[in-house]
């Protein structure tokens, strides 16, 4: 069943054409961790931007590969782009899906301040 997404302000709006996840990565790299994202990765021809596609700014750092996509009035970063092995994808932020309870997600950590 499709889910739902936003920032926080409701500029940028989203569909994901797939299960609600019931887990979430927790990266500790530098920016994850001071954004407190729990992140799922979907394959991109899941991803549908609804709205707001006008607000968004992006945000590339360290090896530039991710292209970190945030709503230009209120500041959320819903979600990301990037690349696998498998092809283009979308990580979004569990926490800008009302739908998924936070709390009952299994959270995998990585160790992203490595890499």
């Amino acid at each position: 069943m499709p889910y739902t997404g936003s920032c926080h302000c409701g500029a940028v709006t989203y569909t994901v054409v797939a299960d609600a996840p019931t887990q979430a990565m927790s990266c500790n790299c530098s920016h994850c961790r001071r954004k407190g994202f729990l992140l799922t990765f979907v394959p991109a021809d899941q991803f549908t931007l609804d709205s707001g596609a006008d607000q968004l700014t992006d945000y590339h750092f360290h090896k530039h590969n991710i292209t970190h996509r945030f709503c230009s009035i209120c500041g959320t970063q819903s979600f990301a782009e990037g690349n696998s092995p498998d092809g283009p994808v979308r990580a979004i932020n569990l926490r800008c899906v009302p739908d998924v309870d936070i709390d009952a997600l299994t959270i995998n950590k990585v160790d992203g301040a490595s890499f």
